[in-house]
C-alpha cells in the first residue's frame, strides 16, 4: 500500500506537467484547428534559453520568468513568420509547416549547443517529503502541482471573465462574426498562439529538470505523451486536458512502478484506443467540432 501511494502522488506531479502541454495543444487546436506539431521544438528553445539563463545569473527563477517570455516570443515568430502564409484552404498545411519547423529547430540546436545531454537544476529539493512512514511528493512536485493549478485557473478566468478572453473565443469560433463586431481576429489568432507557446514553454521547463537533462530531442515523448492527453480529454476541452493529464501520468507511473518502463507507453496507447474507440471526440467532448 505504501508503494502505491507513492507511485500515486508521483504520479500526480507527472500528470500535472502531461496537463500543461497538453492545455497549450487544446488552446492551439481551439483556436486554429490545427495540431501544432513544432509545439514540443519550440517549448524547447525556450528552455535552453531557461537553462542559460539561469547560468548566467545564478538565479533560476530569473531564468523561469525568461523561458516562458520566450515561449511566448517563439509563438509570435512561428504565427507571423509561418503560419500566417501558410495557405489556408486545408489544415494540412499548417501541419506540414509545422513539422518542417521541428526539423529546422531542433537542428539548430544541435548545432548550436551539440546533441550532449546538459544538467538543469530543479528549484527545490526532489527528495520525498515522507508522512507516517510514506514517502510521497517531494518539494519540487508540490510547486510542479501549484503552478499548474495556478495557470488553469488563471487561464480559466482569463477566458470566462474578460473582454480578451471572449475576443479568443469569438475569434476561435465565429471569426467572420467577430470581424462585423470590431474584433481584430488576425491579432487574436497572434496571441493565442503566444498564450499557447508560454504554457508549453512552462510545462517544458518543469519537465527537464526531472529527466535526464536537456538536449534537441528532450521535449519529444512529451510532446507524444500530452498529444494522447488532450485526445483522452477531448482537443475542445481544457477541463479534458486537466483530467486527462493526472489520469495519464498516475496510470505510468503506476505501470512504471509496477510492471516497468517499458509497459507505460504501451498503456497509454491502449488506453488512448480504448478513448478513440468508445468516444472519439474525447471523453469531455460536449459537442460536434465547428466547420471550419
Amino acid at each position: 500500500m505504501d508503494r502505491f501511494t507513492f507511485l500515486f502522488a508521483t504520479g500526480l506531479a507527472r500528470g500535472a506537467i502531461f496537463a500543461l502541454f497538453a492545455l497549450s495543444l487544446v488552446l492551439i487546436w481551439r483556436a486554429t484547428r490545427i495540431i501544432n506539431f513544432a509545439q514540443g521544438a519550440m517549448a524547447l528553445v525556450a528552455t535552453y534559453v531557461a537553462f542559460a539563463v539561469t547560468g548566467a545569473t545564478g538565479s533560476y527563477f530569473t531564468g523561469f520568468a525568461a523561458g516562458i517570455l520566450a515561449g511566448a516570443l517563439m509563438g509570435f515568430i512561428v504565427e507571423r513568420g509561418v503560419m500566417r502564409f501558410a495557405p489556408q484552404s486545408s489544415h494540412l498545411t499548417g501541419v506540414l509547416a509545422a513539422i518542417g519547423i521541428v526539423m529546422v529547430l531542433q537542428s539548430l540546436l544541435g548545432i548550436f549547443f551539440g546533441a550532449q545531454y546538459r544538467a538543469m537544476p530543479a528549484p527545490f529539493d526532489r527528495s520525498a517529503i515522507v508522512v507516517g512512514g510514506v514517502p510521497l511528493l517531494s518539494p519540487n512536485d508540490l510547486f510542479t502541482i501549484g503552478v499548474t493549478l495556478v495557470v488553469m485557473i488563471g487561464l480559466a478566468i482569463v477566458f470566462t471573465r474578460t473582454s480578451l478572453g471572449l475576443q479568443l473565443r469569438a475569434s476561435a469560433f465565429a471569426p467572420a462574426v467577430s470581424r462585423l463586431l470590431g474584433v481584430r481576429v488576425s491579432r487574436m489568432t497572434t496571441v493565442g498562439w503566444m498564450l499557447s507557446s508560454a504554457v508549453a514553454a512552462l510545462a517544458a521547463i518543469l519537465l527537464v529538470p526531472t529527466e535526464l537533462g536537456l538536449n534537441p530531442h528532450a521535449t519529444d515523448m512529451l510532446f507524444v505523451y500530452a498529444f494522447a492527453v488532450a485526445v483522452i480529454g477531448g482537443l475542445d476541452s481544457p477541463l479534458g486536458a486537466l483530467v486527462g493529464g493526472l489520469i495519464v501520468g498516475v496510470a505510468m507511473s503506476l505501470l512504471t512502478g509496477y510492471l516497468g518502463a517499458t509497459v507505460a507507453p504501451i498503456g497509454v496507447l491502449v488506453l488512448l484506443v480504448l478513448i478513440l474507440v468508445v468516444r472519439p471526440g474525447g471523453v469531455f467532448s460536449t459537442r460536434k467540432e465547428r466547420s471550419a
